[in-house]
């Protein structure tokens, strides 16, 4: 036996945070920008662990592990914000792809490369979010101003750490 729900009955209760609607979508359209980014480095990290071949394998392929483990956890973090915020989240590749900063990286790079396009890949999104600060800090948003703060820490030291790797 299959449940239909009726929606035309069901009411959303407006949201009233403190942030006028049209505020709080100009941060949810930001905020999927930075969740469009997070997403597709996460793709790109999970594709550079399972495919990492080289004398630096057993690193980096643990390394790229930690890392799309962790923009896992950020891409629910930055949708729930989304929807806190009252609008719905982008979900699909094809919104992704629409959303994001980041080029698709095409066939299997050397180990080397893979660390730049990550470093590319963590520097993106890092931009991607700053650029949604002002919005967040002039509506007096501190969830989303501290959810931002968060990840750039995060992708900033990512990249430190994956630029160490590349010097001689």
């Amino acid at each position: 036996m299959t449940t239909t729900i009726d929606t035309s009955a069901q009411k959303q209760m407006p949201v009233n945070i403190g942030i006028e609607e049209n505020t709080r979508k100009e941060i949810a359209d930001g905020l999927s920008r930075v969740l469009a980014d997070t997403y597709t480095l996460y793709l790109r990290t999970h594709n550079f662990h399972w495919n990492v071949t080289g004398p630096l394998f057993n690193t980096l392929h643990l390394m790229f592990e930690e890392q799309y483990q962790e923009l896992a956890i950020a891409v629910d973090d930055i949708a729930e914000r989304i929807r806190t915020l009252g609008f719905p989240a982008p979900g699909t590749y094809g919104e992704f792809s629409r959303l994001t900063s980041l080029t698709e990286t095409e066939g299997i790079p050397a180990a080397e490369d893979m660390i730049r396009f990550l470093i590319e890949g963590q520097e993106t999104v890092v931009r991607t979010a700053r650029e949604v600060l002002p919005i967040a800090e002039s509506a007096n948003d501190q969830p989303t101003l501290d959810l931002l703060t968060q990840r750039m820490q995060v992708h900033e030291k990512t990249a430190w750490m994956l630029r160490s790797m590349l010097a001689s």
